[in-house]
């Protein structure tokens, strides 16, 4: 490790104000930020971390029927908290890499991120969510940009984010052992208005939706909806010592039908 300073705001203006100056960095739960500084391969000189606000803690359910989760909400306590009305997503949070990363990784932090093996991006596409900054609202289909890339802006911080709740859902992960990040992800979300399908892992484009299951299974929610489909294009998967890209394409239709006869 090297010499850094460590600011810690207890408010969202007061973190604001901190990341303003020049080569801060945010720090959340720190699971992929501490790697990273570790190995060199980011070394800002002041660090803001995100653990004081308490303004962006929790999980609770909206008056319009959302869940509105904190963006500096462990994925320990979304495994605990949204199972009564959200057991989808809960199941997603409470398989996110160990106990450890549980206990201190956020589903801010993890979306900031945006890794293109992460799991929550899936359940974010996959509902539709919304991502609530110190600035704005943005919509899940619009805040993913492609591997590590997303719509924020500089000094930008993930306050909250809001989940439709789906009549069913599924999140089913084939993992990549070694890590538990996701080798292939599919989110499953089944509303009164249609179905949403979100893959993680598998693309060089990060997460994206697969819009021929979509419309399959809005016409017959069921697994056999998948067996006429083709997979996705393997071509534009990720290849790698894990797997090759007609490979993932593969688990992508694999995962898909689990998660729908799970959800069923």
């Amino acid at each position: 490790m090297y010499n850094f300073d460590l600011v810690r705001p207890t408010s969202i203006d007061e973190a604001v104000k901190a990341l303003g100056e020049e080569d801060a960095q945010p720090l959340a739960g720190g699971q992929t930020l501490i790697p990273t500084l570790k190995q060199r391969l980011a070394m800002p000189t002041k660090l803001v971390s995100l653990t004081g606000i308490a303004d962006i803690k929790g999980v609770c359910k909206t008056d319009d029927g959302q869940l509105a989760i904190g963006g500096g909400t462990t994925h320990g306590t979304v495994a605990k908290e949204a199972m009564a009305d959200f057991p989808g997503l809960a199941n997603l949070a409470a398989n996110v890499g160990d106990p450890a990363v549980r206990n201190r990784g956020t589903i801010g932090g993890s979306l900031a991120n945006n890794d293109p093996s992460a799991c929550y991006p899936a359940a974010a596409l996959g509902t539709g969510a919304t991502i609530k900054t110190n600035k704005r609202e943005i919509a899940a289909d619009d805040y993913f940009q492609g591997m590590f890339a997303t719509a924020l802006e500089e000094a930008e911080i993930i306050t909250e984010v809001r989940f439709p709740i789906p009549e069913k859902s599924n999140y089913q992960k084939f993992e990549q052992q070694a890590s538990r990040f996701a080798l292939v992800g599919v989110f499953v979300a089944k509303y009164a208005d249609g179905v949403r399908v979100a893959v993680t892992g598998a693309s060089n484009e990060g997460v994206f939706r697969w819009s021929e299951a979509e419309s399959a299974l809005s016409s017959n929610f069921s697994a056999e909806a998948i067996d006429s489909l083709s997979a996705p294009d393997g071509s534009n998967m990720i290849s790698d010592l894990h797997g090759s890209g007609d490979y993932r394409a593969h688990i992508v239709k694999v995962m898909t039908k689990r998660a729908v006869a799970a959800a069923s």
